[in-house]
């Protein structure tokens, strides 16, 4: 699925004090939330902020060197974690006065990570014992935003530069609401693009298999339920806990990346497309399509062919 998140309004400084990361720092008791902006094309310039961060491109594009790991663009829509005391290495190759860079970064300090993860722990543990909730910073999860952190992280801003009395209380529920979202994500990410390793550990791995094996077919819930070996209710509840999106969702996902992949090619014709990604209703599988992808099936055929 390709969400494309609304801008995130944000305040500009009344002036740079320089052209290169030019920063813009809201700090709370739970958080502190960096707006960083570049007016210039730059290349090597390192970034340490001494707690674990969570990076959000807004406008422009970067590129990204971390630790132990190949360079890549960074670009609107995607986040990146950083571990604690990590230096980010950033290129700004198209950045100028006209089409500056921006990033959000929110560094999140230790106690406030650890008494999240605690709490989910101990009140809402996951479905295996011997994988508990935490959060990855040592892989640079580098990912595509979810429209339920895109919608936390719009809070977070929001907080930031509000005068209330009470934006401190908010600010705690809201970083986190962003971390739950974020592990979601970050579980997400490894059980779907590694469901085949984890088909012996993990009881969503197998239902994960059986989907992308089963695509083109009736998938009930029952079915998935009775692979997790969980009842119908308990597994829709916890799939949704732990991965941030309904069993429903994730099918109606998976149809559409097929979907887009048969689309791209040029003798394939939108109604058939359709009933070969698994959808039964023409006008429903365009509905679906033209919500998640901005665009309706033709749309996206004749833009992928140029």
């Amino acid at each position: 699925m390709t969400f494309v998140p609304a801008p995130i309004a944000l305040r500009q400084p009344e002036q740079l004090t320089t052209l290169v990361e030019n920063r813009t720092v809201y700090t709370l008791e739970a958080f502190e939330l960096n707006v960083f902006e570049t007016h210039r094309t730059a290349h090597q310039v390192p970034l340490s902020m001494g707690h674990v961060v969570l990076t959000t491109m807004l406008q422009g594009k970067k590129v990204m060197h971390l630790p132990g790991q190949p360079s890549f663009d960074y670009l609107p829509g995607e986040s990146v974690v950083v571990g604690e005391n990590e230096t980010m290495v950033i290129d700004f190759p198209e950045a100028d006065e006209q089409h500056p860079t921006q990033c959000l970064a929110v560094a999140i300090p230790t106690d406030t990570i650890r008494q999240t993860v605690d709490l989910l722990n101990e009140e809402h543990p996951r479905a295996e014992a011997h994988l508990p909730w935490h959060l990855d910073t040592l892989d640079h999860a580098h990912f595509q935003n979810t429209p339920e952190l895109t919608g936390t992280l719009e809070r977070l801003v929001q907080l930031s530069r509000d005068t209330g009395r009470v934006k401190d209380v908010l600010a705690g529920f809201t970083i986190q609401e962003m971390l739950i979202r974020l592990m979601q994500t970050q579980a997400r990410q490894l059980l779907f693009h590694n469901y085949q390793q984890h088909a012996t550990s993990h009881r969503f791995a197998a239902v994960v298999q059986y989907i992308k094996q089963h695509l083109t077919e009736q998938i009930t819930v029952e079915k998935l339920a009775e692979l997790a070996c969980m009842s119908k209710a308990t597994f829709f509840r916890v799939f949704k806990r732990e991965l941030g999106l309904t069993p429903v969702e994730y099918i109606i996902q998976e149809r559409l990346q097929e979907a887009k992949r048969l689309l791209r090619n040029p003798l394939t014709k939108v109604a058939d497309v359709c009933f070969r990604a698994g959808f039964n209703n023409t006008a429903y599988f365009q509905k679906l399509f033209k919500q998640y992808e901005g665009v309706t099936p033709g749309a996206y055929k004749r833009q992928a062919l140029g």
